[in-house]
């Protein structure tokens, strides 16, 4: 069998190619490597699966490529991520890389014979709603990022509805774990406290969030790959929510170090609080996630001394 994953060095992008792989699959990986963040980092991402012979890699960008390969499989994690960079005049970079770059692979694969069609798409489609959130919620997005990647859901749903392409959606809930971007909140509390750095809460650092670990994000993919379920989307989610207060203090008690913390004022976009409404997920696509905040966080942190060490 034959994938695409597209954004394969990034974080999820990365540990999802890594699986396939051992699974046997064919890999052919997709990334423009841009410079939202580290480039050395993207490539050191990939370091093992490029010593893979069943792994190829395709350095060019989705927008601009006239030809995609023939495949089994399409994992769509390619695209512009970020809430609170997505205003202004970025918005155009996010209408270009999370919703034409999905059009565009759409419309080369909606008259190819593909088995699975899996968009990676986001709980900031949902925006402030009532807890938890369920897939039969109103979205309403309340940022740039979130508005993006709900016109790529509806962009899946429209391409299956009108021509019959396999696809399904995967909505994920803060995805967290080893090679986690810099930019994103776990990553910067660890590296913050073991620096003995002031760490930036934005509020009061009463909001809450539903982290998921990566590899439950890995399962979930191969999943819905496999599964018979077209045409849906799908909270991704623990299940359960923690404060940022409440997530630090869990850091400071792993590492034994602790935190120095700045509150600061809220920032436009982003919400309150996350919960997902795990039953759909369970019940009908088969998935589960299995790896609590804690036992998550103490994998992580030991990978995270382990990549000092060796840098």
């Amino acid at each position: 069998m034959k994938a695409l994953v597209t954004g394969c060095a990034g974080f999820i992008g990365s540990h999802l190619t890594e699986k396939l792989l051992e699974q046997d699959y064919d890999v052919i990986g997709i990334d423009c490597f841009t410079d939202y963040y580290s480039n050395e980092l993207k490539r050191s991402n990939i370091s093992n699966s490029l010593k893979n012979n069943n792994f190829t890699l395709i350095e060019e960008d989705i927008t601009t490529l006239t030809e995609f390969p023939d495949v089994d499989y399409i994992f769509h994690l390619a695209g512009q991520p970020g809430v609170r960079k997505s205003w202004g005049q970025t918005f155009e970079t996010y209408t270009k890389d999370n919703i034409y770059a999905t059009q565009r692979l759409l419309e080369f694969y909606k008259d190819l014979d593909i088995i699975k069609f899996v968009y990676s798409s986001s709980s900031s489609v949902y925006g402030d709603v009532e807890l938890p959130m369920s897939e039969d919620r109103v979205l309403k997005p309340i940022s740039p990022y979130g508005v993006t990647k709900l016109a790529a859901e509806h962009l899946s749903y429209l391409y299956q509805k009108n021509y019959d392409l396999p696809t399904i959606s995967l909505r994920y809930f803060s995805v967290y774990g080893p090679r986690q971007r810099p930019d994103m909140a776990i990553n910067k509390f660890i590296k913050a406290i073991i620096e003995g750095k002031e760490i930036h809460i934005y509020g009061d650092g009463t909001q809450t969030r539903d982290f998921t670990f990566i590899s439950d994000v890995v399962n979930a993919n191969i999943i819905a790959a496999k599964g018979d379920i077209i045409g849906d989307f799908f909270n991704i989610g623990g299940g359960s929510n923690i404060s940022v207060n409440d997530l630090i203090g869990e850091i400071e008690q792993i590492t034994g170090i602790k935190a120095k913390i700045r509150y600061d004022s809220e920032q436009k976009g982003d919400v309150k609080d996350t919960l997902s409404y795990k039953n759909k997920a369970e019940n009908i696509l088969g998935w589960k996630s299995s790896v609590g905040i804690e036992k998550g966080l103490e994998i992580y942190i030991k990978w995270y001394y382990d990549f000092l060490e060796n840098i």
